[in-house]
This record gives C-alpha cells, structure tokens and sequence, in this order.
C-alpha cells in the first residue's frame, strides 16, 4: 500500500531553515505529481507546493514563493523541501501527499485544494521560535 513517511521537522529560530524528506513506497514513486501542505495549530490544510512527476516544473503558493524549494530524487523514491527564511507563521505539521490533478492558476497565483482522497504521510512538524 502507499506509504508517505516525513521527516526532518524540528525548532529553528525565525531566518533559520530546514530541509524536509519524504520517503515513498508502495506505489510508482516516478509516475505521480507530488505535493507539500501543512496545517497550522486550529487552521485548514494550506496547499503549498506541487513537483511534477520529473520534478523539472514546481509550483508553489505566495506565502512561500522565494523562500521554498521542492526538489526530488526519483532514483530513491524521495521528496524534499528545502525551507529558507523561516517565520513564526510557517510553524505548523508539514505532509507530503500523492496529487490527484495540477495546481490552479488563479489570478496571478497558483492554487490547489487538497483532495480527502490523496495520499498523505503523518507529518514533521515544524516550530518556528526564538
């Protein structure tokens, strides 16, 4: 069956940075289109990158355009996130999920609603204090 297994989450004070990792099994790893979202304490699902299947085109949202990089190495059947400059509001659970379709783009930015039905991990959370 698919499993997603993140990792790498932690307490970096703000500017810091971190690098996630998601290990994929169960599934063809190189096939699918990949995505990052992460959840804050008492707040939605907040989509916030997507990687193709080559990992040659990333999308991501405003709030951490510039910042954040998704990279991949289909060799190993893993995800990362390379997270620069960190914010108090980027603390959250971070997931790793399967993509059920592309990202939208939405005037001038690009978005995508998490499906109930994508694949996702349990999570690293990330805390983001001095």
């Amino acid at each position: 069956q698919v499993q997603l297994v993140e990792s790498g989450g932690g307490l970096v004070q703000p500017g810091g940075s971190l690098r996630l990792s998601c290990a994929a099994s169960g599934f063809t790893f190189s096939n699918y289109w990949m995505y990052w979202a992460r959840q804050a304490p008492g707040k939605g699902l907040e989509w916030i990158s997507t990687i193709t299947s080559g990992g040659v085109i990333a999308y991501y949202a405003d709030s951490v355009k510039g910042r954040f990089t998704s990279s991949r190495d289909n060799s190993n059947d893993t995800l990362y996130l390379q997270m620069t400059g960190l914010k108090p509001e980027d603390t959250a659970l971070y997931y790793c999920a399967t993509a059920s379709g592309g990202p939208r783009y939405l005037s001038g930015s690009y978005t995508y609603d998490p499906s109930p039905s994508d694949n996702r991990g349990q999570g690293t959370q990330v805390t983001v204090s001095p």
